[in-house]
């Protein structure tokens, strides 16, 4: 027989394994798809600093399994998201207008874009209070976490593009529909076109040139296939949902992991656009010199007809988002996110162009007023 004083600390340890086992056995690994080739800075660092940032912040409850784009990319985004195929995954609101015109009213105002960091704070604190937009996405079994923004959108070609007489007729793919109208104002024919498709589309010369940032000349290897870029700031993309999560994922999570969800995805965003709107964009000019492709200045009478355009189409953008979407009181929502767009430029001025002070000003200032037992319930 086994002795008494044996046999307790035994049963103590045995007791301590199994803990440890069924602590083990709650963790959860997510599905989670960037929708994007890993090159592009929305898997990495976007996704590759949410998995790691959320592991941490759950002592390893909530962990994530990236996948590729032969399983889910942009453009199935939605319904793997609303089947549960995937449980966290970049989504662009953009490519559904019809589905989400509240969030795209001022999704598509791309033109604003001065500060990539600000347009994604900007977004943010706009979605989180914009009680139709949570509407729409609770619609899509959709919860929403955080935005982020690209660089500066330039024209890339494979023609000379710096005037708007070697505009008029050109092909370009463009990325939403405020930059439809703004090349159809300057008398370019707008292309819609996948963004992941974009390099084909230039190589076959099915158009000669795409309105996009600078950096996917690294993101889709563009110095292959582009000869100009036109340096003319064209703003941000910025309808984005970095991480979208899929409603039975977020459902089942307790306040605190939701909670988690939401600073990993708040941290990933400023350091995507800090990746994406700043560093790449710097690299991607380096890579351009290296491959010739010359860099072209917009001609005055070009940066005149832009600026007369975004007067014209913020009134306009209201107007169509009433008429066609049946969006109420569009012109004061857009008001309401120009102060947003000039709150967030002014507090990046302050804390300085750094992801990890934009991203505390923004938990700080939008998510320390949210109650995580009923936001995206």
């Amino acid at each position: 027989m086994m002795h008494r004083s044996l046999l307790t600390p035994l049963v103590i340890a045995v007791s301590l394994g199994s803990l440890a086992f069924a602590g083990q056995a709650q963790a959860r690994d997510l599905r989670m798809a960037p929708g994007v080739p890993p090159a592009h800075p929305a898997y990495d660092p976007m996704f590759t600093e949410f998995a790691e940032r959320l592991a941490e912040k759950t002592d390893g409850e909530l962990t994530g399994n990236l996948l590729g784009t032969e399983v889910a990319n942009i453009g199935n985004m939605r319904n793997a998201l609303r089947s549960g195929m995937v449980e966290v995954g970049l989504f662009l609101p953009a490519y559904f207008p019809a589905d989400l015109p509240e969030f795209n009213l001022v999704g598509d105002l791309a033109l604003l874009g001065t500060n990539p960091h600000a347009m994604g704070a900007a977004m943010t604190e706009y979605i989180v209070t914009c009680g139709e937009c949570q509407q729409e996405l609770k619609k899509l079994g959709i919860v929403y976490t955080s935005s982020h923004a690209s660089d500066l959108y330039r024209i890339l070609s494979t023609e000379p593009a710096s005037s708007l007489d070697d505009l008029q007729g050109l092909r370009m793919r463009v990325g939403g529909p405020q930059y439809s109208r703004w090349a159809e104002a300057m008398g370019i024919s707008p292309a819609s076109i996948p963004v992941g498709e974009q390099y084909e589309a230039l190589s076959q010369g099915v158009i000669e040139g795409t309105i996009a940032s600078v950096a996917d000349i690294i993101s889709f290897r563009l110095d292959d296939v582009l000869n100009h870029i036109t340096d003319i700031q064209l703003g941000t993309f910025h309808s984005t949902i970095s991480h979208a999560v899929g409603q039975q994922a977020w459902d089942s999570f307790s306040p605190e992991q939701r909670k988690a969800v939401v600073e990993s995805s708040v941290e990933a965003s400023a350091a995507i656009t800090q990746r994406w709107g700043y560093e790449m964009a710097d690299e991607a000019r380096e890579i351009a010199q290296e491959s010739d492709i010359e860099i072209l200045e917009p001609d005055p009478e070009l940066l005149d007809a832009t600026e007369a355009f975004l007067e014209e189409d913020l009134t306009y953008a209201a107007e169509q988002a009433e008429n066609r979407y049946g969006v109420e009181d569009a012109a004061s929502k857009i008001e309401r996110f120009q102060g947003l767009v000039e709150k967030w430029t002014g507090i990046v001025e302050d804390v300085g162009e750094e992801p990890e002070a934009v991203a505390e000003a923004m938990e700080r200032e939008i998510w320390s007023q949210v109650d995580f037992s009923s936001y995206g319930t």
